[in-house]
Formats: structure tokens, sequence, C-alpha cells
């Protein structure tokens, strides 16, 4: 019999400690806290009881959008903050989304993260490198555990013609 290895999820290695912004920040405001922190995007939250909800999300490429637009054309009115250039609907996914799920939604979409959302309340962050990680921890897994039964295969056949009996 062969341990069935059990398919990661999002749980086993999203980043649970994560920067957020909120809507009431600036363009300004944003740019420096994803410079400082060195991050290149960051959920928008809103907090209810004591909860950060998930209500956007916010990236560099947003900022750059915006800011060229406010150098190239002038100062909007109103000025523009997290509410006005986040992404509302981002793509979501729970904690107990599976890799191959997540994989796939990252190629298919383009994207670098991905908020780990369960009822409407943050949970965590997924990048494509703890992706990579992840998915390069299951291949090799995989690759052994292929290899062991191949071996344990291959060596049943010489054991097993030890008790033939020639009986003629």
């Amino acid at each position: 019999m062969t341990d069935q290895q059990k398919t990661p999820c999002a749980a086993d290695f999203m980043n649970r400690h994560v920067q957020v912004v909120t809507q009431g920040m600036s363009l300004t405001e944003v740019i420096r806290f994803l410079l400082k922190h060195k991050i290149s995007n960051a959920p928008v939250v809103e907090l209810q009881d004591q909860k950060q909800i998930l209500v956007g999300f916010v990236s560099e490429r947003d900022c750059l959008s915006a800011l060229s637009n406010e150098v190239f054309f002038g100062n909007p009115s109103p000025a523009q903050t997290v509410r006005t250039i986040m992404s509302s609907h981002p793509i979501c996914i729970t904690p107990e989304t599976e890799l191959f799920s997540i994989v796939s939604i990252f190629v298919s979409h383009h994207l670098r993260h991905l908020p780990v959302v369960q009822n409407g309340v943050l949970k965590g962050i997924v990048s494509r490198r703890e992706i990579l990680e992840a998915m390069e921890t299951y291949y090799n897994h995989s690759l052994h555990t292929q290899e062991h039964e191949r071996l344990l295969r291959d060596a049943s056949q010489p054991m097993n013609l030890r008790f033939l009996i020639d009986r003629s």
C-alpha cells in the first residue's frame, strides 16, 4: 500500500502577517506605505467587530497609473485615495483552496498575490513565490514517492521468483 500525499491548501502556506491599508489613505500615503514595507500590493480592509473585512486590493500598478495620470493631467478633484484607485472586487481564495486550484488562478489571471478570505474576513495572503515553493515541495515528494513505489514494485518480482518450485 502506498501513502497517498495530501494536496496542500492555502492554509498550509499562506502568509498570515499581512500589511493592510484602508480606503481613506491618500495616494501619497499608500505609495509611501508600499515603499516603506517593500511590498508590491496590499489588501484594503475595513474594521468591523475587531475583524479585518476585505473591501479591495491596491497594487503598485494602481498607484503608478493614478500617479502618472495626476502628474500628466494635473490634480484631480477630488484627490485620489485608496478607495478611488483600488480593485473593489479582487479574486480571493479560502484557506481550504487546494494548491492546484490556486496555481490555475495565478496562471489564468496573471496575478502576483491572492488574498485568503473566510466569510469576508482577511485571513492571509498567498504569493506566486509561496505557490512555487509549495509546488516544488509537492513535486519532489511525488517524485520520491513514485521512485520508492517503482523500487518496491521492481524488487517484488525477483523476490517472488525465489518461491517458485520446479516440480518437473
